[in-house]
C-alpha cells in the first residue's frame, strides 16, 4: 500500500503525515509531525520502488539504500540536511529529515532568472563546504543539481544524499528503467558508469553554479543522445554573465577528473570572488564580464564546437596518441591570484597560438592588460576530437578510414595474393558486470565463438572479424555512451545486443543516425520494431537499422492462448492484468487469439501492481466457472493471487508471461504447483542446432555458461557476418567505402539456418521464426512443457 493523505497512518508508530509537498522520480516528500517529540515538524520522504521487482531484488535494494542513508545520518553539518530516522514502511524505505522552510535553488532560478554573481559564489562556497564534510566521511552525493539545493533564510542546505545510489542499483536489478541522474549536471565519467568519486560532485557543483549565474545549464542539446555526446566531446558553453566566477566554472567543468579542480582549490577560488576588490567596486557583481580580446591567428583550425554539431567520442586507439609537446597551464608558473589549474577543454575562439602568453582582459567594460602565462593550447582530448569531428564532416572519406586498415593499393579485401585482411569489428553491448552479468557474459562469449568460427573457416575472404565488447551494466544511462563509442570506432560495422529493452531504447536512435546496424538477441519490447502505437493496431518501423533474433512480448499472449485452448483443453478463461504496458500487451493479444480459437473470456479485471489482497477477486473467479486464469503482469502480484484462488476453492491453473517465469514465484507461493508461464525463446537443448552449439561452446574453453540468450547472440553475430559477406560480394570482393551505410539493407536480406532455426527478418526487423516455450511448475521448479512457433 502506498502512503496517501487519505490513509495518513503513523509511520513507524510516531510520524504522521500532514500534506504532500513534492514528488520526484524516486520518491514522494511529505510534511509531517513527530508525535513523540511534541509535534516537531519533519520532512518524510517515501522511496518508490519501480514495479516488477521480485522480493529478492526488493530486499537487496532495501539493504543497500538503508545502509547508505544511515551512513548519512552520521553527517552533522549546517549545509547538509539532518536525517532524523530511516525506517521501513510496507517494504519500502522512508527517510525522516528536518523540515526546512525555504525554496530550492531551481525554484529561485525559475522565479528570478539568473542570480547575481556574488550570491552564486556564496551558495557555491556553502555547498562546497558541505560536500567537503561528506567526502571526508566517504559519502558521495552523486546527484548535485539545483533541485537538491535548499535556500533557507540563513543556510544553504544539500539534500537527497544516497537517492541516486538507490536509482542506480534499481536499474541494475530491473529489466526496465529510466536514465539515472540528471545528465545536464553529470560529468563524462559518471555518464560512462565509472565508479563514483568526489570529482563527480565537483563537476556537478560547477554545472549547478553555471546554471544559477547564467540562467541555463552549461550543456543544452535536443535529446539525451545529443546531450551525452555534447558532455563527452564538446566544451561547455562559454559563460557570459559569470564575470569573476568564470575561472571557477572552467576549473570545475574540466572533463578529465584527474585535472579537475579539487575542493581546496575551488574553495580558494570562490573565496577570491567574495573578497572585496577595487576591480569590482566600480560595478555591480551581476554586470561584471571577463572577455578575451579577439585575436587574429592566420590558418588556425576552428574550435571543436564549430566543426560539427555532434562529434563522436575518440576511439581508444586515438586516445593513446601522444599529445602535443605544447605546455599546458600545469607547466607554467601561475601569476599571483591565478589558480594553478589547466585550461578547460575549450580553446578560445578564434584559437590563440601557444606562443601567445598574454591575454587582454576587459573587466567591467574597462580594458586593461594583464600578463598571463596560461597557454591556449588544445589538450590531447580536444586535439583528437577536433580531428574526429573534422573527419566526420568529410562523409565518404570517413567511411574509408573506418573500414580499411591500409591506404588504397596497400592491400584490401579481395585485391589479390598481396592483400592484407581488412579488420571488421562487431560491437557487443551487454551487462558484463552486476546482477545480470551471467546473461551478458554468455552473450559476449557466444558472439566471440561466432567470430572465431568465421575467421577459422575464412567465411568472408579477405576479412578478419574482431569483437569489441562494452559493459552496459543493464543500466539505460550506459546505452548512449556505449553507442557513441561504437559509432566513433569506424571499424565497427554492426552491434550485437543489448540484453535489456530499456538500454536498447537509449541506443537505437544514435546507432540509426550513424547507419550502424544493431541486432539484439534478447530485446522483447514490441515498440522497438513496431513503433509507439503498435498496441492500438498501428505498426510502423521506427528504426531501419534495428533487428532482433528473438520473439517479443506481443507473441506471448497468442502463444499462451493456443496452448491453453488446443493443448490444455481450456475453453473458459478469466483474464486479469496489472495495468502496466507489459501486462496489457499480454492480455490484449491473448484475448484476441483465444476468441479467434472459439474460446470464451468469462470475466476480466485489472489489479494494481502493489495489490496483494485478492480474496474477493478469487471468489468472483470461482463463481465465473473459469477453467483457468490468464494473468498479464509480474509474479509479485500473481503469486498472492494464485494462493488465494486455491484458498477460495478455485482449483484451476494460473498462467502468465515471462513476468511469472521466476524462481521467486515458486519459492514464495506454496500453491504454485501446476501453474504455467510462457518464456520467450527455446532452451538450447531443444534447438535443432543446440547440441552442436553447446559442444563448440564448451570446446572453446569459456568458463561461463552460454545462458538463455547465448544461442540467439551467436545467430545475431552470424547475421552481421553474413551481411558483411553480402556487401563484399556485391562489390567485387572488396569492402566499399560506404560499407556501414549498406549494412542495414544487407542484414534485412540475410537468410540462413542458424542454431535457433531459420534466421531471417520481416519488414519490421523482427525474426521471421519466433519461438517460445511453455513452462509449468513441477516439484518446486519450472519445467519445460512444450515449445513452438509464435505463428502456431
Amino acid at each position: 500500500m502506498r502512503v496517501t493523505e487519505e490513509n495518513a497512518e503513523l509511520i513507524a508508530d510516531r510520524y504522521r503525515l500532514v500534506e504532500r509537498i513534492g514528488q520526484g522520480g524516486m520518491g514522494r516528500v511529505w510534511r509531517g509531525v513527530d508525535q513523540q517529540l511534541f509535534g516537531r515538524e519533519v520532512a518524510i520522504k517515501e522511496i518508490l520502488f519501480p514495479p516488477g521487482l521480485d522480493d529478492g531484488d526488493r530486499a537487496t535494494l532495501l539493504r543497500r539504500f538503508t545502509g547508505e542513508a544511515r551512513a548519512a545520518v552520521t553527517l552533522s553539518h549546517p549545509g547538509i540536511i539532518t536525517i532524523h530516522d530511516v525506517v521501513e514502511h510496507h517494504g519500502a524505505p522512508v527517510i525522516v529529515m528536518e523540515f526546512i522552510r525555504g525554496e530550492s535553488l531551481a525554484a529561485a532560478i525559475r522565479r528570478q532568472g539568473r542570480l547575481p554573481v556574488r550570491r552564486v559564489a556564496e551558495i557555491g562556497s556553502a555547498m562546497l563546504d558541505a560536500l567537503t564534510e561528506a567526502h571526508e566521511a566517504r559519502i558521495i552525493h552523486r546527484d548535485i543539481k539545483p533541485d537538491n539545493v535548499l535556500l533557507a533564510k540563513d543556510r544553504v542546505v544539500l539534500t537527497d544524499f544516497g537517492i541516486a545510489h538507490l536509482a542506480d542499483a534499481t536499474t541494475k536489478l530491473s529489466h526496465s528503467g529510466t536514465v539515472i541522474g540528471t545528465p545536464q549536471y553529470m560529468p563524462p565519467e559518471q555518464l560512462e558508469g565509472k565508479r563514483p568519486t568526489p570529482a563527480n560532485d565537483l563537476w556537478a557543483l560547477g554545472a549547478t553554479l553555471y546554471h544559477a549565474v547564467e540562467g541555463r545549464p552549461p550543456f543544452d542539446a535536443e535529446g539525451l543522445h545529443a546531450l551525452a555526446v555534447a558532455v563527452f566531446t564538446r566544451p561547455h558553453r562559454p559563460p557570459t554573465h559569470a564575470g569573476p566566477l568564470t575561472p571557477v566554472l572552467d576549473a570545475l567543468l574540466t572533463k578529465d577528473p584527474a585535472r579537475r579542480a579539487g575542493a581546496a582549490e575551488a574553495a580558494e577560488m570562490l573565496a577570491s570572488v567574495l573578497r572585496p576588490s577595487r576591480a569590482r567596486a566600480d560595478a555591480p557583481a551581476e554586470t561584471v564580464r571577463w572577455e578575451p580580446e579577439p585575436a587574429s591567428v592566420p590558418d588556425a583550425p576552428p574550435a571543436p564546437e564549430t566543426a560539427a554539431e555532434h562529434g563522436p567520442a575518440p576511439t581508444e586507439r586515438e586516445a593513446e596518441r601522444p599529445s602535443s609537446p605544447t605546455p599546458t597551464a600545469r607547466d607554467a608558473s601561475p601569476t599571483p591570484g591565478t589558480p594553478r589549474h589547466p585550461e578547460p577543454d575549450r580553446p578560445t575562439t578564434p584559437l590563440v597560438s601557444a606562443s601567445c602568453a598574454e591575454d587582454l582582459i576587459a573587466l567591467g567594460g574597462r580594458e586593461r592588460e594583464e600578463t598571463s602565462v596560461r597557454r591556449r593550447a588544445l589538450t590531447r582530448r580536444s586535439a583528437v576530437l577536433g580531428v574526429a569531428v573534422a573527419t566526420l564532416t568529410a562523409g565518404s572519406i570517413l567511411t574509408w578510414n573506418l573500414t580499411r586498415d591500409h591506404p588504397p593499393g596497400d592491400g584490401a579485401a579481395g585485391s589479390g595474393p598481396a592483400a592484407s585482411p581488412v579488420t571488421v569489428v562487431i560491437g557487443v553491448d551487454a551487462p558484463l558486470s552486476g546482477d545480470l552479468s551471467s546473461l551478458g557474459v554468455g552473450i559476449r562469449n557466444s558472439a566471440e565463438l561466432a567470430v572465431r568460427t568465421s575467421n577459422r573457416t575464412r567465411h568472408v575472404p579477405g576479412v578478419k572479424f574482431e569483437i569489441k565488447a562494452l559493459d552496459d551494466e543493464a543500466t539505460p544511462a550506459k546505452g548512449e555512451p556505449n553507442a557513441a563509442r561504437f559509432i566513433a570506432d569506424g571499424k565497427v560495422l554492426g552491434v550485437v545486443g543489448p540484453l535489456n529493452s530499456a538500454v536498447a531504447q537509449t541506443m537505437v536512435k544514435p546507432l540509426e543516425q550513424a547507419d550502424l546496424v544493431n541486432v539484439s538477441p534478447a530485446n522483447t519490447h514490441p515498440a522497438l520494431t513496431l513503433g509507439p502505437h503498435w498496441a492500438a493496431g498501428t505498426k510502423s518501423r521506427p528504426h531501419k537499422t534495428y533487428f532482433r533474433t528473438i520473439a517479443t512480448d506481443v507473441d506471448q499472449g497468442p502463444f499462451a492462448a493456443r496452448y491453453l485452448h488446443d493443448e490444455a483443453g481450456k475453453r473458459k478463461l478469466y483474464v486479469i492484468d496489472d495495468g502496466s504496458e507489459y501486462g496489457t500487451s499480454l492480455t490484449s493479444g491473448f484475448r484476441a487469439e483465444f476468441a479467434k480459437l472459439g474460446g470464451t473470456v468469462v470475466g476480466t479485471d485489472r489489479v494494481g501492481t502493489a495489490r496483494n489482497d485478492f480474496s474477493g477477486l478469487a471468489r468472483k473467479i470461482r463463481a465465473s466457472g473459469a477453467d483457468a486464469v490468464y494473468f498479464g503482469g509480474y509474479h509479485t502480484a500473481a503469486g498472492p493471487l494464485s494462493q488465494q484462488l486455491e484458498h477460495a476453492g478455485a482449483d484451476i491453473p494460473l498462467m502468465g508471461g515471462d513476468g511469472l517465469f521466476d524462481q521467486q514465484y515458486v519459492e514464495t507461493n506454496p500453491k504454485a504447483e501446476g501453474d504455467l508461464a510462457t518464456n520467450i525463446g527455446v532452451p538450447a537443448e531443444h534447438m535443432a542446432g543446440g547440441d552442436t552449439f553447446l559442444a563448440q561452446y564448451r570446446e572453446a574453453g569459456f568458463p561461463e555458461e552460454a545462458g538463455a540468450y547465448g544461442p540467439y547472440a551467436y545467430d545475431a553475430t552470424w547475421a552481421v557476418i553474413e551481411a558483411v559477406k553480402a556487401v563484399v560480394a556485391a562489390h567485387g570482393g572488396t569492402l566499399p567505402p560506404d560499407a556501414r551505410a549498406r549494412m542495414p539493407q544487407a542484414v534485412a536480406g540475410v537468410s540462413f539456418d542458424g542454431v535457433t532455426g531459420r534466421v531471417a527478418f520481416d519488414e519490421y526487423g523482427d525474426a521471421v521464426d519466433r519461438r517460445l516455450t511453455v513452462h509449468a511448475v513441477k516439484d518446486g521448479g519450472w519445467t519445460p512443457v512444450t515449445s513452438g512457433s509464435s505463428t502456431g
